[in-house]
């Protein structure tokens, strides 16, 4: 069998107090998506640095094409294309200039890094702009140009940290579609997201990361069910006895207790089929409980986190975890 482009063995990563990595393992197979799915502080940009060799673990061992990060760290470097979660681009520089200058630090010769350099705008739509000083890009523009600079070395590895935040839906499109190529031609990749739909698009396989750890890993279909094949969601009128109406349907949930939110009035629960939505409406209407609404819904990156976790994946949630990884990629 072809050994896995990346291997984790109980990867372990700390700064100080706080465990970003907390002995992860995990397994990538060549020619593959990867997709590592999970909130901020989960450690997935943790874990992009060290398979980057930007960060030394403080445990276990990783491997990129069988060349260990701490022992072989340039023949990592060699075989990997790094694009984060902030285009690390030169805004001095033109489009054409940062893409050749990368080629040229892949060793290229410098008619080989201009002709890549070329081809490379012109498959992410960015050759019309690119004799224009990168100060003049517009956000997504230079998500492009900074994963094209990945690009250009035509590594066999690709890391891309949640390329896709803050993204119009126009760009995180394109660079789905640049993605989805990536595979076709034999690239490794390995995404990590906050979104479960980016993930279910792109990823043969995702594993699911909170607190340092992988807590699942399969398929997006398997992962959705998890959590039951549909989410029921009953708003009632009066916030008040949202909590009554949560403890008379959790008998209908088909996995962790309804998810009640006082706030808005609306109790969630997984459901096993369809039918559980008529039996809300029959206890609730028993109960002489008022319903505002009841919707049957696909499972969200919400639902499927909160059921593996026990807490909900808030995008904008900025724990201790990742503000000591910000502060050690500021240090890098």
């Amino acid at each position: 069998m072809t050994a896995p482009a990346i291997r984790a063995e109980g990867v372990r990563q700390t700064f100080g107090d706080v465990v970003a990595l907390d002995g992860l393992d995990l397994e990538v197979t060549q020619g593959t998506v990867f997709g590592l799915l999970g909130p901020n502080g989960a450690g997935k940009t943790t874990l992009v640095r060290v398979l980057a060799t930007l960060l030394r673990p403080t445990g276990g061992r990783a491997t990129v094409l069988g060349h260990d990060v701490v022992a072989e760290p340039l023949a990592v470097r060699r075989r990997i294309g790094l694009a984060g979660q902030f285009a690390a681009v030169d805004e001095e520089l033109t489009g054409r200039e940062n893409v050749e200058m990368v080629g040229r630090l892949y060793r290229l010769s410098a008619p080989e890094a201009r002709r890549r350099a070329a081809e490379v705008l012109e498959r992410l739509s960015l050759t019309d702009a690119s004799d224009r000083r990168v100060s003049t890009y517009s956000g997504g523009m230079r998500r492009r140009l900074d994963l094209g600079a990945s690009l250009v070395g035509r590594p066999p590895v690709i890391l891309l940290d949640e390329p896709t935040t803050g993204l119009d839906p126009r760009t995180r499109q394109e660079l789905w579609n640049t993605v989805e190529e990536l595979r076709r031609d034999g690239t490794t990749v390995l995404l990590t997201t906050q979104y479960l739909e980016e993930a279910d698009r792109l990823a043969q396989r995702i594993a699911v990361v909170d607190h340092g750890r992988i807590v699942a890993e399969g398929t997006a279909a398997e992962l959705k069910g998890a959590v039951g094949t549909e989410m029921l969601s009953v708003r009632v009128a009066d916030t008040a006895r949202t909590a009554e109406a949560a403890a008379e349907l959790a008998s209908l949930a088909a996995g962790e207790e309804p998810i009640a939110d006082a706030a808005a009035g609306e109790v969630r629960l997984a459901v096993a089929d369809s039918s559980a939505s008529a039996e809300a409406v029959r206890r609730l209407d028993a109960r002489g409980l008022a319903i505002a609404a009841v919707e049957l819904q696909q499972p969200s990156l919400d639902d499927v986190f909160l059921t593996l976790t026990g807490r909900r994946a808030e995008a904008d949630e900025e724990t201790a975890a990742e503000a000591a990884d910000a502060r050690v990629g500021e240090a890098a």
